[in-house]
């Protein structure tokens, strides 16, 4: 999830990697149907695919790029007309307003965007709780399975034999 997934959603999309290592995942639940922890089990692994769902939903941009460049070309006409209208003399006070205005426009347009894709951009959601569960679980299977290896490699991908 976090060295897979987590960088295809910066750029709005999901990696297969985790469908397929949950598909392998509810293969291995078959073997304890009728257990008492089969429903626990199932309760989670509903949860986090439920969870996963809507990180993708988040990774995906809700504004489409028509309505940003629409935004965009306004702002540059915008710009442009109040830039024409200014005084050709005796205009320093003019020029730093729409400088500023130029500046806060261009930030707000900026800020939206990258609002919008939370897993790319200036403001970037880390997978921090992501990589603390990957560390608990690691260091839970070292605890009690000292001689094993882990069954995934550092990339995440299901280790052959």
């Amino acid at each position: 999830m976090r060295t897979q997934e987590w960088p295809a959603m910066a750029d709005g999309h999901g990696s297969p990697a985790p469908s397929v290592w949950s598909t392998q995942f509810r293969q291995t639940f078959r073997g304890l149907e009728g257990k008492p922890v089969f429903g626990m089990l199932i309760a989670a692994d509903n949860k986090r695919s439920d969870e996963r769902e809507e990180r993708l939903t988040q990774a995906t941009a809700s504004i489409p790029s028509a309505i940003l460049w629409f935004l965009l070309a306004t702002l540059a006409i915008t710009v442009i007309a109040l830039g024409i209208c200014i005084p050709r003399r005796n205009n320093r006070g003019q020029l730093i307003t729409l400088v500023v205005i130029t500046a806060l426009l261009t930030t707000t347009l900026c800020i939206i965007r990258d609002v919008d894709r939370p897993f790319g951009g200036i403001i970037n959601v880390k997978p921090t709780a992501i990589a603390d569960a990957e560390h608990q679980g690691t260091r839970d299977f070292t605890a009690n399975h000292p001689a094993a290896e882990l069954p995934c490699d550092d990339n995440g991908n299901r280790r052959t034999t």
